[in-house]
């Protein structure tokens, strides 16, 4: 526990704080327990002594973990008249931290004392403690695993007693070993030992939270002893050792030398250096033995090797690996199988073209530095003549004469391999027959026949490039060994999209049949180009298109169709297919002199291709057939026209809206009426006298509805008492004769208004007005102006009043301004109408 006193904490450091009046021996920090289990709780009281006169009667006393305030702490005043503060912190979760008193002191807090306080677990149990006797050290070192941290300080001690028995009974102690901090090892010289009397041995590891011991271990220093490994070299070179065979080794090593008196066992790993293969085991070597000869590995390699040993047949432990000894093994000869063929060359029949290819016999067959063909003359006992010699898979020579045969070997720096004979047979077998070939991917081709009869022993392979360079080099070759094979998958040197000559040759006993020939690609390929078009005729809404199909080529997939586009300016495309077989089409429904861009695209199962854009425009039409179209049209407008004129004439129920009948009273005139006496009744109007009256027809007359007060007798008339004088309009072009009238002559004429009045009479005019629905003008004429009727200054207005009508008339009166018809009519050279 570290108490401070009379310092002062700020947010940045803790400094001591010297006041006039210290603080210190003011406050007092005791704790429950300064070190428990990580997460329990802890309880903690500090006390302010009453000698602090300088501080408040009543001071607040703070508690901080750390660098936090922590809530919770209850304070009180005791008898002695102490303060006294208590907290409880239910969970320390923290391994390592300071807990401080403090309270407010000026601007500042400050601290009057402080207790650390640490959180762990107690020690857990060792593991695994072996221990091992080092003879060079002379010492026996003993290893364990410490367990989790406790985030506590932990002691280890590694306890050992001497015991004459099984180590149940304990004899003479032995000092206790101690490692260093931060290490779970230990060693006890051997002046403490004896090597070969039992020991009980542990380890103890303690805290402030508990103790705990590992398993005893009883053991005899002598039982766990570890050699140190021997050292391997090579033998040195004698004449008279024989050379090691080939796939051998020999090697041997030198012991440890404190390790000599010690009976012991070895064992030998070795790999080879190239690749990635794993160590193999080689042991027990022989106890007497200090050399060895290691074989069944392969020729001409490099390996690795390392030995290790142990005391046997008491107990030990194996030491470490020796440093890695690196040898080569020596060369066998070649263990292979030649399998040839011959081809001899057009130009120059007694030049050969010889082909080997090595089969191994065995999984280690040797290396192969080269290969030499040669000839035996037959006078020559013992001669060999030879004809090439390389490192390639074939050779050309001239054949000699009278050689029908020659010899192939492999060889290499341990000696040859058996000779292969090479017979030059005549082509007199039978040939085979149904050669075909197909690709199976782009990186295979399967080559397939029917095989002769009688069958052969095997058959010849050879496939390349085609067509066929000078040299022979890109040919590839394998043999197939059985006569009744019907096929065979070519895998080796097939590229995509190559033409690829195969060549298939039987062979039989000193003979073979003729080679048969046969062409494949390993994968087709989509047209190179497509035909180009070409335009035949053209019209104005066609246009004839064609073209010359490209012919057939090989490694090129057969098309399956063709496909025609075109588009407009407008950018609107129209597409057709057609077969393969087709050189030619037709395209309907163009627009006259328009712009069309058209391409062939030709397809196949590998893919399409398109040709080049051809451009054309349509004709343009003529200029006497667009003179008949516009003469065409100007007759159909014309024709158009009049008989909607017509119809507009001749239809009554269409004229009238166009050219009423109606004359227009402010531009007419009474002096261009002709006074026409019609036989009518004469009607005595009350208090008038015999007013001359003036019948004005205006309209044509429409057959109408009778309105409710008009009479019902149609051809009686008005019962005037004056003379009525009828004035007509003379000359209208448009009045039409209809229903024969009075004797005044006249036709469809309307009794639309009669003007009542006497000259001599000095009251107002009146008039008589008929219920007619014919139309007047288009609108109501406004009253004239004084300038346009002078008689209307003179005559003053005055409200007149009719006669009730009755059931026999058919006329009712009225003022004379309400009838619009006469308000525009200037009346001449009547003086008696002066007072109207």
């Amino acid at each position: 526990m570290a108490r401070l006193r009379t310092c002062s904490l700020t947010w940045a450091a803790l400094i001591i704080l010297l006041l006039p009046g210290s603080l210190e021996e003011c406050g007092h920090v005791s704790v429950s327990a300064p070190i428990v289990h990580l997460g329990d709780p802890i309880t903690a009281s500090c006390i302010i002594k009453q000698n602090c006169s300088h501080l408040d009667l009543e001071p607040q006393i703070l508690w901080r973990l750390g660098a936090e305030l922590q809530p919770g702490g209850r304070q009180q005043r005791l008898s002695d008249g102490t303060q006294q503060s208590t907290i409880t912190l239910p969970h320390l979760n923290h391994t390592r931290a300071f807990l401080s008193c403090c309270l407010n002191w000026g601007n500042s807090l400050q601290i009057l004392d402080q207790v650390e306080l640490r959180a762990g677990y107690p020690p857990a149990i060792p593991r695994n403690l072996s221990c091992l006797m080092n003879l060079t050290t002379s010492s026996l070192i003993c290893q364990w695993e410490p367990g989790p941290e406790t985030h506590l300080p932990t002691s280890f001690t590694l306890k050992s007693f001497k015991s004459r028995g099984n180590c149940q009974t304990q004899g003479d102690s032995i000092l206790d070993c101690v490692p260093e901090d931060g290490q779970s090892h230990c060693s006890i010289p051997r002046r403490h030992l004896l090597l070969y009397q039992n020991m009980g041995i542990w380890v103890q590891a303690e805290n402030a939270l508990g103790t705990s011991m590992s398993p005893q271990l009883c053991l005899q220093p002598m039982d766990v002893v570890k050699l140190e490994p021997p050292m391997l070299r090579t033998m040195d070179p004698s004449p008279e050792a024989a050379p090691p065979q080939a796939g051998c080794l020999q090697l041997c090593w030198e012991p440890w030398q404190p390790a000599l008196h010690i009976n012991q066992k070895c064992e030998l790993r070795h790999k080879p250096q190239s690749g990635e293969a794993s160590w193999a085991l080689v042991g027990p070597l022989p106890l007497e033995a200090l050399r060895y000869e290691l074989c069944g590995l392969l020729p001409a390699t490099a390996y690795t090797l390392q030995i290790r040993c142990i005391r046997w047949p008491l107990p030990g432990h194996w030491s470490d690996w020796s440093p890695s000894l690196e040898l080569r093994t020596t060369e066998r000869a070649p263990t292979v199988r030649l399998n040839t063929w011959w081809r001899q060359r057009q130009l120059d029949p007694r030049t050969v073209q010889l082909f080997w290819k090595p089969v191994p016999l065995e999984e280690d067959s040797g290396q192969i530095q080269g290969y030499v063909v040669s000839w035996r003359p037959s006078g020559q006992a013992g001669a060999i003549l030879p004809l090439c010699n390389t490192t390639e898979l074939s050779c050309t020579f001239p054949l000699p004469s009278e050689a029908q045969e020659v010899a192939l070997v492999a060889y290499n720096s341990a000696g040859t391999s058996r000779p292969t004979p090479v017979v030059f047979s005549e082509s007199r077998g039978p040939a085979l027959t149904r050669l075909h070939a197909m690709a199976q991917d782009p990186h295979s081709l399967w080559v397939g026949w029917e095989p002769p009869s009688p069958w052969p022993q095997g058959y010849v392979i050879e496939w390349g490039l085609s067509p066929p360079s000078t040299s022979n080099s890109n040919k590839t070759w394998r043999m197939e060994q059985n006569g009744s094979a019907t096929g065979f998958l070519l895998q080796e040197n097939i590229r995509p999209f190559q033409l690829y000559e195969i060549t298939v040759t039987p062979l039989y006993q000193d003979a073979m049949g003729p080679s048969q020939h046969v062409y494949a690609y390993s994968q087709e390929m989509a047209p190179c180009h497509a035909p180009e078009l070409h335009l035949k005729h053209i019209g104005k809404t066609w246009a004839q298109l064609e073209w010359v199909p490209e012919p057939p080529e090989l490694g090129k997939s057969p098309l399956t169709h063709y496909t025609i586009f075109w588009t407009n300016t407008q950018n609107q495309s129209f597409s057709t297919i057609l077969n393969a077989s087709s050189h030619g089409f037709v395209l309907h429904g163009l627009e006259p002199a328009s712009l069309y861009h058209i391409h062939l695209m030709a397809a196949s199962q590998a893919g399409a291709t398109n040709s080049t854009v051809l451009t054309l425009m349509t004709l343009i039409p003529e200029g006497s057939e667009l003179h008949i179209l516009l003469g065409l049209f100007g007759l159909l407008l014309l024709l158009s026209c009049l008989c909607g004129t017509a119809w507009l004439c001749c239809s009554p129920s269409r004229k009238n809206p166009l050219w009423p009948s109606v004359p227009d009273p402010a531009h007419s005139s009474l002096g261009s009426w002709v006074p026409t006496i019609m036989e009518e009744e004469a009607f005595q109007l009350p208090g008038l006298g015999m007013p001359p009256i003036t019948k004005l027809t205006v309209l044509e007359e429409d057959e109408k509805k009778p309105l409710p007060w008009e009479s019902h007798n149609s051809s009686e008339t008005c019962g005037l008492p004056t003379l009525v004088q009828t004035y007509v309009l003379q000359g209208d072009p448009r009045a039409a004769p209809a229903q024969p009238q009075s004797q005044s002559g006249t036709s469809d004429q309307v009794l639309y208004g009669q003007l009542l009045g006497s000259p001599t009479s000095p009251g107002p005019g009146h008039y008589l007005r008929c219920d007619s629905t014919q139309p007047l003008l288009a609108g109501l004429t406004p009253s004239p102006k004084s300038y346009e009727n002078l008689w209307f200054q003179a005559s003053p207005l005055g409200t007149l009043v009719t006669p009730a009508p009755s059931q026999e008339d058919d006329c009712v009166f009225g003022p004379l301004l309400d009838f619009p018809l006469l308000q525009g009519i200037r009346v001449h050279g009547v003086e008696g109408l002066e007072s109207f």
